[in-house]
């Protein structure tokens, strides 16, 4: 790992001047759209043909940017509803920010074109109010696997781990999934491991600013993989869907933008395997230290899949060999049978947004041709870093929204 001062990166294009969407309100406040060359992008793929898995709240499958984008999905609470049912709002913001159309002036997703399966789990205050099964998501990761989603987004997490999670993500690994978790938003609180980005064949996502700042409240305890936009990212402001509200979408909201930018490379070569995928996000990050070392904040760097779609760069590499553990991925996958069920009790709500962070540090910009023009990226020093999970209990297990 390189230490917190070594780190440095940087976008694409340059963030000040950029042009933004064409929509009003909601759209034209998505600044990483015209950042990552979106409409460009467009023009190649909008993610056709690759399908996501959203584990999160419920996806709403009637707000106009998502009518006709989501496909049928499982409920893995045991409680009232169905995976359309979003009890809080977040899980259909993360789906609009993948594959969102736009339409109504809504969000409009990085994937317009990919299609979303929803897996409702339980997060926050449902899970205290349903005695929901405790295995819930190791049940719903495991029923993404056996879908045809290539891609599972996961933007929640816990600071506690379960050997039924653990099997659950291997067993997606061997079904050839990508799995994206994100990495927390307390990291001006405290910093600890949260999973599911804290396991190695998961993809560990941190967010950063329009600036170009890692945003202060991003973990970085050795589970980032790789940076995405999540700060200043609108959302729906809770389950009533009757208007969005500002603030930092957070790693939840980055999460969701790295699992679009994988769908929109997948989209463009579907022969390929998601270690393929992956390998190109990681080789076309942006970053300035050595190819191969890892930022303590960033991981690989900040996702960049318009250098693959629009320039053709990045090394797939081997097919059979994940990126992340350096393990080859293929091989007979265990049992698909869900877990047992138990139950659980109260978790805390979903993560608060904080607010800009203290001392920060500039880096130069970069010099290399092949990127055009980049914004350095700027490191927050002064904050401590996220915890992903929720606060310690005795017996039962806390997670919640990131």
């Amino acid at each position: 790992m390189l230490g917190a001062l070594a780190v440095a990166a940087s976008w694409s294009v340059l963030f000040v001047g950029a042009a933004q969407p064409a929509a009003a309100d909601t759209q034209s406040k998505q600044w990483y759209l015209a950042a990552m060359q979106a409409e460009d992008m467009w023009k190649v793929t909008t993610g056709e043909g690759v399908k996501v898995a959203v584990v999160d709240t419920g996806v709403n499958s009637s707000t106009p940017s998502l009518r006709g984008q989501v496909l049928k999905g499982v409920d893995a609470t045991g409680a009232p509803g169905d995976e359309t049912d979003d009890y809080e709002g977040h899980g259909t913001t993360m789906a609009e920010l993948i594959a969102g159309t736009g339409k109504g002036g809504g969000l409009k997703g990085l994937a317009p074109g990919a299609k979303i399966i929803p897996l409702r789990i339980a997060l926050g205050e449902f899970q205290e109010k349903h005695s929901s099964s405790i295995q819930d998501i190791a049940n719903a990761i495991r029923a993404a696997a056996d879908s045809d989603a290539q891609i599972i987004s996961m933007s929640f997490g816990s600071r506690h781990t379960t050997p039924q999670d653990r099997e659950a993500i291997k067993y997606a690994e061997s079904k050839g999934k990508l799995l994206f978790a994100a990495v927390g938003n307390e990291g001006h609180k405290q910093n600890e491991l949260g999973y599911p980005a804290a396991y190695p064949q998961v993809v560990g996502v941190a967010s950063a600013d329009r600036a170009g700042k890692v945003s202060f409240y991003s973990q970085h305890v050795g589970t980032v993989d790789v940076a995405s936009p999540g700060s200043d990212v609108p959302s729906w402001c809770d389950k009533s869907f009757e208007s969005y509200c500002d603030g930092d979408g957070g790693t939840s909201a980055a999460t969701a933008i790295a699992s679009a930018s994988a769908a929109l490379v997948w989209s463009l070569h579907p022969d390929w395997t998601a270690n393929q995928v992956l390998n190109v996000l990681f080789d076309t990050a942006a970053r300035d230290w050595k190819d191969g070392e890892r930022s303590e904040y960033l991981g690989q760097g900040l996702i960049r899949p318009s250098m693959n779609i629009l320039k053709g760069k990045g090394d797939p590499g081997d097919p059979d060999i994940s990126p992340l553990t350096k393990e080859r991925t293929t091989g007979p996958a265990k049992s698909s049978e869900p877990s047992a069920s138990t139950s659980t009790s109260a978790s805390p709500q979903p993560a608060k947004n904080g607010a800009e962070g203290d001392k920060a540090v500039a880096v130069k910009e970069s010099n290399s041709s092949d990127d055009g023009n980049q914004l350095g990226l700027i490191l927050g020093l002064a904050a401590a870093v996220a915890v992903l999970g929720g606060v310690a209990y005795v017996v039962v297990r806390r997670r919640k929204a990131a």
